[in-house]
């Protein structure tokens, strides 16, 4: 079970980071820890991704999510998942959103280091991969936000099974 705080991305960090990661049309976008599926919501909506899945382990934003998403008539094209995103597989998605402190990151790593296919986009949200090389570091206009876009495997290598 993960111990993340519940934090939510800022409307512009959303489109920022969707940005970053070029999400269109052909993209699976996961967002692990995806709080009310404002990211899901955003990469459908307006960057017309194929599909969105969110992994939400709390009961009370899980709910809200699926309530956001019903609200914006989603439902065929994103899906709300209740389970912890460590037992998520990460072999589909072309673009994974995180907001997730750095102690959360390191024991992710290792899963995205095996699970992630080549070209797969990774972008985080303030706190940066450790030991990862980011292609973009973006800081907000007002430097209060800092995104991290990352691509497989040019973040790392998978030789450095440590």
């Amino acid at each position: 079970m993960s111990g993340v705080p519940f934090l939510s991305s800022p409307p512009e960090v959303v489109r920022r980071m969707l940005k970053l990661a070029r999400v269109g049309s052909g993209d699976v976008v996961y967002d692990l820890g995806c709080g009310d599926g404002r990211i899901l919501i955003a990469a459908v909506e307006v960057f017309k991704a194929r599909e969105a899945i969110g992994y939400e382990i709390r009961d009370d934003a899980y709910k809200r999510a699926l309530e956001e998403v019903a609200k914006a008539n989603l439902q065929e094209r994103i899906t709300i998942v209740n389970k912890d995103f460590f037992e998520a597989d990460l072999s589909r998605p072309s673009v994974i959103t995180l907001y997730i402190d750095s102690l959360t990151n390191e024991k992710l790593k290792r899963k995205l280091e095996k699970e992630t296919g080549p070209g797969t986009r990774i972008v985080s949200h303030d706190f940066p991969m450790p030991g990862w090389q980011p292609l973009i570091e973006d800081t907000t206009p007002d430097h209060s936000h800092t995104i991290y876009l990352y691509v497989v495997p040019a973040a790392f290598s998978k030789k450095e099974d440590t």
